[in-house]
C-alpha cells in the first residue's frame, strides 16, 4: 500500500482529550515519525478518545509505522494467520503470548480502520469474527496435540487430528453470525461424539473432552501480562446450570428433542461450526434442523415465541427512551429488538421457508423484505438503525475495552461518546440516537401489537437465556423479593425442565405466559420470598404442569389464593405440596361448606360407599380428612370462617372420620368373629376433641367403652372371642385405622392415657368397670379431665348410659380443700415437666391455656354437685356458665374468657402455619400478619404485650383460686 493507506474515507472524530493525545504522540514519536497529516489525525482521534487504544499503541508501537504505511488489512490478516498457527508454539505459554499479541494488534488495526471510515460496520464484525475463529482453531489444535502426546498416539498433522476427533465447537450468537462486536464475549458450545472422540481420562471420554474445553477457556480467556484474547461464555449449552462444559452429541440431541425451548431455537439460528470436526459439526446441526426449524407450530408455540419478544420488549428501558444511560443493546429500541424482530419471524416462518434461514441479522431482514413479510421502509429503517447502533456500540467498547452497551449518564461521559461517534456536541448526537431508538421501537411494537405484555407494569420479567437479566432483578426487587438472584435462577431451572412439571414444551410455553401473574400474586403476600420458596416446593412435586398452568391462567383468583397459602401458612402449603390434587378442593363450587358434624358424616358415608375393601376405605378417609382440613385451613386464612368456627370444623372432621372408620372396622371384625349379642361399643372424646377446640395438628384423646349382657361370654362368629377380647380388638383395630400410614399418608395420633388405669389398662373398658372406677378409684386429675368428656360415636342407648355415668361422677360432692390442694399440686408437677417462660408457649406458660383449663375444670368439679348445669366440655362456654351461676366473678370470668379466646385463636393459627415451636424472631411477615389479624392487634410488639398482660392477669386469678 501507499503511505496514505490509513487516510480517512470520511470525517474523523475530533480529539476529546487533546492533552492525552499529545502525551501518547510524544511517547511513540519514533514509531510514527514522518506520518502524513491524514494518518496523524486518525491516530490523534484514537489517542484522544480511547485510553485503551493509547495502551495498545504504547505496548505495540512497532505496529504503528506499518499501520499508516500499509494499512490495517495487512495487520489484521497477519493476526489471523498468527492465531491460526498458534498450535506450532513450543508450549501453551508461548501460544498464549502469540494469541494475545495477535489480539492486541488486531484490536488496534480494527479500531483505526473503523475510526478512519476505511471499514464499515459489516467489515469490522467479519474481521473480528474471522480472528475469533482462527484463535479458537489455533488453541484447539494445540490442546489436541498435547492430548495425543499424553496418550502416546502417532504423530499426526494438527489440522487432520482436529478434523477426525468428532469434537464440535459451535460459535453462537454474534460469533456464529459473523457479527462479533469489538469487545464481545465469545459464545461457544462444545459437543463430542463418544463413538469417535479418541481421548480418554481414566477411560472416560467426557472427562477428556471437559479438560480440552477448560484448556480452551484458559488459553483464550485467562488474563496474563499480555492481556487476554476473548472472554469465553459456555452458558448456551444444554441446561448450562446442570451440565459439564462439554456435552455428548447424544445427550444434546435428547435434550433438544425433549426439553429444548424456543429461546434456544432462536439461539441456534446463528449457530455455526467454527472449529473441530467439520463433518461432525455439519451433521449435528443438520440433525438439529427439525428442532430449530419446525414446519408446523401450534398456537401455544407461537404464543411462546411472541412471549420471548414481549419479554425482551420489557427488557431494557422501563421509562421513556433517552440518550443518557440508555442501553443500546438491551434497552427499548436497541439492537436486541432488531434481532428479535427478525428472529421471531424466522422461528415462525422459517420451518416452511428455507429462504429465511440466515444467520446474519441484516441478511435475514433482507430475506423477510424479499418475501414481502416486511415493507421496504421497515427493512431500510431497521437496517440503517442497526448499523448506526452497532457503530456506536463499537465506539463505546473501544474507549476502555469494556463489554458495555450503555451510553454514559454523566455530562462529561456523554460529551466524550458524542465526540468519539463523530458529532460536534451532545445535542445532535442525542437527537440522532433517540431518533434511531424510537424508529426501532415503533417497528418492533407494530410487529406484535396485539400481544399482551409479559412484563409487569413497572418493569421487566425476563427468564429466557442463561443469565440473570439486570432489569428483571431490579423488577423483582421492586416487587418485594429480597433474593432476586435466587428467584430468577429457580425460574430458569423450571424453564430448563429440571422439574417434572416443566419437561414438556407445552408446559414451558404456558409457564412463560403465566409468570408475570404468578410473580405478581406471590409479591402481594406479606413475605414474597417465603411464598416463592413454598411454591417452588409445590411445583417441583407436580407430576405434570400443563393442567395446573392452564388452570391458573384461566382462574386468576385461584392463583392468588394459592399464592396466599404459600405466603401465609407454610404448614398448609406443605400439605398442598405433598398432595397437589388438593387444588381440586379450591375449585369446588361448594367451597364454603357446612362444617356441621352431621353434614360431614353424610359426605364421608357417601364417599366410603365406593370402597371395595378395608385398605380403600382407609385411603378414602385420609383423603377426606386432608381435603376437609385443608379446606378449613384455607377458609381460615381467607377469613371466610372465624377462628372459633375453625376449631369446631376440625373437631367435626375428626368425629366424622372416627364414626366412618368405626363402622368399617366393626363390619370387618363381625365378618370373622361375629357379633356380641346385645352388646354395643362407643367412643368417648376427651381433651380438645371433647371440648370442640381441635386445631389442624391436634391428637385424639379417646376412651373406648363397651356394654354387653352379663350372660353373654363370647361372640357369635366362627372365630369365637371372649367379650372383653372382642371389644379390645375392636378398639385396637379402630386405633390402627386412625393411625396407620397408608399410600395416602397418616391420619391422627391417638392418646389413650385418659382411660381407666391409663396405658396399662385394656384398650376398651366395660361400662360397669368405667362407672365403678370413676365412683371409687379415679384420681382427681382424671375427674378433672372428665369434665371435657363427650360421647361421639356408638349406639344411642349406650351413649346415653355413658353420659349418665360421666354426669353422676361429676356431680358428686367433693372435699373442696382436698380438691384445691390436689389440683394445685398437679399444676406444679406439670410446670416441672413442661417448664415454659416464653409467652408464645400458649399451652404451658403460666397464664396459658393449661392454667385456664385447670381453673375451669376445678370450678366445675367443685360446684357441679349444687349446679349441674355448669358442666360443659368447651372451655369458653364453661367459663360463661360459671360466671352466670355466680361461681366466677364478672371481672375474673371476662379476663379468663378473653385470654382463652386470644390464646386459642393464636394457637389455631400457629398449628395451621407452623410446624414445631414458634420463634417470633424468625417468623415471616406473613406469619405475623396472620397472628395480628387473629388477635385484632395493630403491630407485633403490641400483640406480644397484649399476650403477656393477659397471661399475667390469668396467672393471678389461678393463684387466687388455687393457692400453693
Amino acid at each position: 500500500m501507499t503511505s496514505d493507506a490509513l487516510a480517512g474515507h470520511g470525517p474523523i472524530p475530533r480529539p476529546f482529550d487533546s492533552a492525552r493525545s499529545d502525551r501518547i504522540f510524544e511517547s511513540v514519536r519514533d514509531s510514527i515519525a514522518g506520518i502524513p497529516e491524514g494518518a496523524r489525525a486518525i491516530f490523534a482521534s484514537a489517542f484522544a478518545n480511547s485510553p485503551y487504544l493509547c495502551r495498545l499503541a504504547q505496548r505495540d508501537r512497532e505496529v504503528l509505522h506499518e499501520l499508516w504505511e500499509r494499512g490495517p488489512e495487512v495487520i489484521v490478516e497477519r493476526a489471523i494467520d498468527a492465531s491460526q498457527t498458534a498450535h506450532e508454539a513450543a508450549d501453551a505459554v508461548e501460544a498464549m503470548a502469540i494469541l494475545r499479541r495477535a489480539k492486541r494488534q488486531l484490536a488496534l488495526a480494527t479500531a483505526l480502520a473503523d475510526i478512519a471510515g476505511i471499514w464499515d460496520v459489516d467489515t469490522v464484525t467479519r474481521k473480528l469474527t474471522r480472528f475469533a475463529d482462527a484463535s479458537v482453531c489455533g488453541a484447539l489444535r494445540l490442546l489436541l496435540r498435547e492430548a495425543a502426546r499424553k496418550q502416546e498416539m502417532p504423530e499426526t498433522d494438527p489440522a487432520t487430528l482436529e478434523r477426525e476427533t468428532g469434537l464440535i465447537v459451535l460459535a453462537m450468537g454474534k460469533g456464529g453470525a459473523f457479527e462479533l462486536n469489538y469487545s464481545s464475549d465469545l459464545d461457544l458450545v462444545v459437543f463430542y461424539d463418544p463413538e469417535r472422540f479418541p481421548f480418554r481420562k481414566k477411560s472416560d471420554t467426557r472427562g477428556a473432552a471437559v479438560d480440552i474445553v477448560k484448556g480452551l477457556v484458559r488459553l483464550l480467556g485467562e488474563i496474563t501480562a499480555d492481556g487476554y484474547v476473548f472472554r469465553i461464555d459456555l452458558r448456551l449449552r444444554p441446561d448450562a446450570g446442570a451440565t459439564q462444559v462439554a456435552v455428548s452429541t447424544e445427550a444434546a440431541e435428547r435434550y433438544y428433542e425433549e426439553m429444548g425451548q424456543n429461546w434456544e431455537r432462536a439461539a441456534y439460528i446463528k449457530a455455526r461450526a467454527c472449529a473441530g470436526d467439520p463433518t461432525a459439526g455439519s451433521q449435528f446441526l443438520k440433525r438439529l434442523e427439525p428442532f430449530v426449524w419446525r414446519r408446523n407450530l401450534d398456537y401455544a408455540a407461537i404464543e411462546d415465541i411472541h412471549s420471548i419478544k414481549r419479554q425482551i420488549q420489557a427488557h431494557g428501558g422501563h421509562g421513556p427512551i433517552a440518550a443518557a444511560g440508555h442501553n443500546i443493546k438491551l434497552g427499548r429500541g436497541g439492537i436486541r429488538e432488531i434481532e428479535f424482530f427478525v428472529q421471531t419471524q424466522q422461528l415462525i416462518l422459517g420451518g416452511r421457508d428455507p429462504a429465511l434461514r440466515h444467520r446474519r441479522t441484516l441478511d435475514a431482514l433482507e430475506a423477510l423484505r424479499a418475501r414481502g413479510l416486511v415493507s421496504d421502509r421497515t427493512s431500510n429503517d431497521l437496517a440503517e438503525a442497526y448499523r448506526f447502533l452497532r457503530r456506536l456500540e463499537h465506539r463505546l467498547q473501544m474507549i476502555d475495552d469494556e463489554q458495555t452497551h450503555t451510553v454514559p449518564e454523566s455530562a462529561e461521559g456523554l460529551a466524550q461518546i458524542a465526540c468519539f461517534a463523530g458529532y460536534a456536541d451532545m445535542e445532535p448526537f442525542a437527537k440522532e440516537l433517540i431518533t434511531n431508538l424510537e424508529c426501532v421501537q415503533r417497528h418492533y411494537e407494530e410487529l406484535f401489537e396485539k400481544a399482551p405484555p409479559l412484563g409487569s407494569e413497572g418493569g421487566s420479567l425476563v427468564f429466557t437465556g442463561v443469565e440473570d437479566d439486570p432489569e428483571t432483578l431490579e423488577t423483582l426487587a421492586e416487587m418485594g423479593f429480597r433474593d432476586a438472584h435466587h428467584i430468577a435462577g429457580a425460574i430458569r431451572g423450571w424453564h430448563h425442565g429440571r422439574i417434572r412439571a416443566t419437561r414438556s414444551s407445552r408446559a414451558r410455553e404456558l409457564l412463560t405466559r403465566l409468570m408475570p401473574a404468578l410473580l405478581g400474586a406471590l409479591a402481594e403476600t406479606a413475605d414474597p420470598d417465603s411464598a416463592f420458596t413454598q411454591f417452588d416446593r409445590f411445583v417441583s412435586r407436580l407430576p405434570a404442569g400443563v393442567q395446573l398452568f392452564s388452570l391458573f391462567l384461566a382462574n386468576p383468583h385461584l392463583l392468588k389464593l394459592v399464592a396466599g397459602i404459600m405466603g401465609s401458612a407454610p404448614r398448609l402449603a406443605e400439605h398442598l405440596a405433598v398432595a397437589p390434587a388438593m387444588l381440586d378442593v379450591l375449585l369446588d363450587r361448594g367451597f364454603v361448606t357446612d362444617f356441621s358434624e352431621s353434614s360431614l358424616r353424610q359426605l364421608l358415608i357417601t364417599q366410603l360407599a365406593a370402597a371395595t375393601d378395608q385398605e380403600a376405605a382407609l385411603d378414602i378417609v385420609r383423603r377426606f380428612v386432608r381435603e376437609q382440613s385443608f379446606r378449613t385451613g384455607v377458609q381460615l386464612i381467607e377469613s371466610s370462617i372465624s377462628i372459633g368456627d375453625a376449631g369446631a370444623a376440625f373437631t367435626a372432621i375428626a368425629e366424622s372420620a372416627i364414626a366412618g372408620l368405626l363402622e368399617k372396622v366393626e363390619h370387618e371384625l363381625t365378618s370373622s368373629a361375629g357379633l356380641v349379642q346385645g352388646g354395643s361399643f362407643c367412643v368417648v372424646a376427651m381433651g380438645r376433641l371433647g371440648g370442640r377446640e381441635m386445631t389442624s395438628a391436634s391428637d385424639l384423646d379417646l376412651i373406648f367403652i363397651y356394654d354387653a349382657p352379663p350372660q353373654i361370654e363370647f361372640s357369635s362368629g366362627p372365630r369365637r372371642l371372649p367379650v372383653m377380647v372382642y371389644y379390645a380388638k375392636l378398639a385396637q383395630r379402630l386405633i390402627a385405622a386412625l393411625t396407620v400410614q397408608t399410600a395416602e399418608g397418616g391420619l391422627y395420633e391417638v392418646d389413650m392415657r385418659l382411660r381407666p388405669t391409663g396405658n396399662k389398662g385394656p384398650a376398651a373398658v366395660s361400662l360397669e368397670s368405667f362407672a365403678r372406677y370413676h365412683a371409687e378409684d379415679a384420681w382427681t386429675w382424671e375427674r378433672l379431665a372428665l369434665t371435657r368428656a363427650r360421647v361421639i360415636a356408638g349406639p344411642g342407648g349406650l351413649q346415653r348410659r355413658v353420659e349418665e355415668v360421666i354426669r353422676s361422677s361429676l356431680v358428686r360432692k367433693v372435699d373442696q380443700g382436698r380438691l384445691a390442694h390436689e389440683a394445685s399440686d398437679m399444676r406444679k408437677k406439670l410446670e416441672m415437666q413442661f417448664s415454659a417462660r416464653d409467652c408464645w408457649n400458649l399451652k404451658f406458660v403460666r397464664g396459658g391455656l393449661v392454667d385456664i383449663e385447670f381453673v375451669t375444670e376445678f370450678l366445675q368439679l367443685r360446684h357441679a354437685w349444687e349446679t349441674p348445669d355448669i358442666l360443659e366440655p368447651n372451655t369458653i362456654s364453661a367459663l360463661g356458665r360459671l360466671r352466670a351461676s355466680g361461681f366466677l366473678s364478672e371481672s375474673d370470668a371476662q379476663i379468663l374468657i378473653d385470654t382463652a379466646r386470644l390464646e386459642l385463636d393464636l394457637l389455631q393459627i400457629l398449628r395451621l402455619a407452623v410446624a414445631g415451636t414458634f420463634n417470633p424472631e424468625r417468623a415471616t411477615p406473613a406469619m405475623k400478619a396472620l397472628l395480628l389479624r387473629a388477635a385484632g392487634a395493630e403491630d407485633f410488639g403490641a400483640l406480644e404485650q397484649q399476650l403477656k398482660s393477659a397471661e399475667f392477669a390469668t396467672c393471678a386469678i389461678f393463684d387466687k383460686l388455687l393457692p400453693s
